[in-house]
């Protein structure tokens, strides 16, 4: 009985050590002991502070999705590009009490997989590798709702437009730019549609 009391604070000791070590400025120890504190911090303890200082949007993005699915011989079936956001906002439109998974899952799954993978959409590490899988399913579960059919691979577009300033009258707005980013095909594992 001791064994598991002393083992409990031990553990709530070192938790609490390395997560504020995670939040604190840089300094010589956090910088030393950093892999050890991502490897325990990430991905269970992340710390975003996004709920009690909201950072809103500077852009609204599209995030569209296709399948292919592989025929006989070489043969393969692509889909035509299919709108995840619009499912989304349509369904927080016409909810009086929208969750805050259907506004915020899609989104905040890219921002994370743009957080760990940059702009070359490589995985340089296992939190990346996690991100592109976590973006990979929600986009294959919501395309298998909506085709209902099996596919074998998946692949995104983001369009990015941003949004302009509040009062400008809109004539006299210069063109935004807009980004298209093409993401690679991703294999989905059959259990995934």
């Amino acid at each position: 009985m001791s064994a598991a009391v002393v083992l409990c604070v031990a553990t709530t000791l070192v938790h609490v050590v390395l997560v504020f070590l995670h939040v604190a400025p840089a300094n010589t120890v956090s910088k030393r002991y950093n892999p050890l504190i991502n490897a325990w911090v990430y991905p269970f303890f992340e710390q975003n502070w996004r709920l009690f200082a909201p950072d809103p949007e500077s852009v609204n993005r599209q995030i569209l999705a296709r399948t292919a699915r592989s025929g006989t011989g070489k043969s393969v079936h692509v889909s035509s590009w299919f709108d995840l956001t619009a499912v989304d906002n349509s369904a927080v439109e016409h909810d009086p009490f929208p969750s805050h998974t259907a506004q915020n899952l899609l989104r905040r799954s890219w921002t994370s997989y743009v957080e760990s993978h940059g702009g070359d959409d490589r995985a340089h590490t296992e939190r990346a590798l996690m991100m592109q899988k976590y973006l990979s399913n929600i986009a294959a579960d919501r395309m298998a709702a909506h085709n209902g059919g099996t596919f074998d691979f998946i692949q995104l577009r983001v369009v990015t437009r941003p949004i302009a300033a509040p009062g400008s009258p809109v004539g006299s707005r210069p063109p935004a730019p807009t980004e298209n980013r093409l993401l690679p095909w991703w294999k989905v594992t059959p259990h995934g549609n």
